[in-house]
């Protein structure tokens, strides 16, 4: 899962949703240097990306991008999910994705000490270009993909992904939700999530 999808299967706690935030940028046990409750948003953040990695549907997902992507579909599949998740965001949450959206990053900026560097780096960007609203238009999927070129070692791969997209649109839109729906209700004992009052 994507930052928008991790972020909102954090359900209410600061703390958890900073440690979710953050879980990409923490390896190994250096999760034990943070505090109880980020540390264990760190550890469920490796829990959601197991389930997702294991998970037949977004296995299904991925295959259409291993010509190009092989070991990187997953990523792309990660921003598709995300892109349908922010597109039907008031099916998910009572709180409109903006202000969502800006309550986290109020959050992240009020601990900005405590992220690590590579979330500090991402954060301006994060902020400034609003990905999490960003990420509900294909042109937001294409900038997000541009910055991750960028950034990483992802291949420039952007025109045949958005053309993927474009040509299994429905097909995706439908794994995702096929998937959500499994993922919060796996996930729904460990945090309590209520998908209509977040």
């Amino acid at each position: 899962m994507n930052l928008l999808a991790h972020t909102y299967l954090s359900g209410r706690s600061e703390e958890i949703k900073i440690g979710n935030f953050i879980g990409d940028f923490i390896k190994g046990n250096d999760y034990n240097k943070y505090p109880v409750q980020i540390k264990k948003g760190i550890i469920y953040h490796r829990e959601i990306d197991d389930f997702t990695d294991r998970h037949e549907i977004v296995k299904q997902s991925k295959q259409r991008l291993k010509s190009e992507y092989h070991k990187y579909s997953g990523i792309i599949v990660d921003i598709f999910y995300d892109h349908f998740l922010a597109k039907n965001w008031d099916y998910y949450s009572a709180t409109p994705l903006n202000e969502f959206s800006s309550q986290f990053y109020s959050l992240l900026t009020k601990n900005y000490s405590i992220l690590p560097l590579k979330a500090k780096q991402i954060l301006p960007s994060l902020i400034e270009n609003n990905w999490f609203v960003l990420y509900s238009s294909i042109e937001g999927i294409e900038r997000a993909l541009n910055g991750m070129e960028r950034r990483t070692s992802l291949p420039q791969k952007k025109q045949f992904a958005i053309k993927i997209l474009d040509n299994n649109y429905n097909l995706f839109e439908k794994e995702f939700i096929d998937f959500f729906k499994q993922t919060i209700t796996h996930f729904e004992n460990k945090l309590k999530i209520n998908i209509k009052n977040l």
